[in-house]
């Protein structure tokens, strides 16, 4: 009966466990791939990239990646790397908002159809 115990518990936390490591992986890989995009197919520099996070959302798709460059912190580049890399669009920060960015200022806006 212990041991029957014990693998329920284990079966029950790999049940929990599964669903939040396979999203973790997930963002990790997206932010990798579109790092390694940024680097070597757009030729950007790393001191120039200020951050790349992989997000899981709620809508489709449910994981993409925001960039933000440091030439440009008010602005999040979203890229969506599936079968292939492109950047899908672009946020303004409440910074960005208030200093009244718009499209035709944007420094790294290169969507891909």
């Amino acid at each position: 009966m212990k041991k029957f115990k014990i693998t329920l518990l284990i079966l029950l936390v790999l049940v929990v466990l599964s669903p939040i490591v396979y999203v973790q992986v997930n963002e990790m890989l997206y932010a990798k791939r579109v790092n390694a995009y940024l680097l070597e197919e757009e030729h950007y520099r790393q001191e120039e990239i200020q951050s790349v996070q992989g997000i899981w959302g709620v809508k489709l798709p449910p994981f993409y990646t925001v960039v933000i460059f440091k030439d440009e912190p008010e602005v999040e580049y979203i890229y969506f790397a599936h079968n292939h890399i492109m950047q899908f669009e672009y946020q303004l920060t409440p910074e960005g908002e208030a200093r009244g960015i718009t499209r035709s200022q944007l420094k790294h806006y290169n969507p891909r159809d």
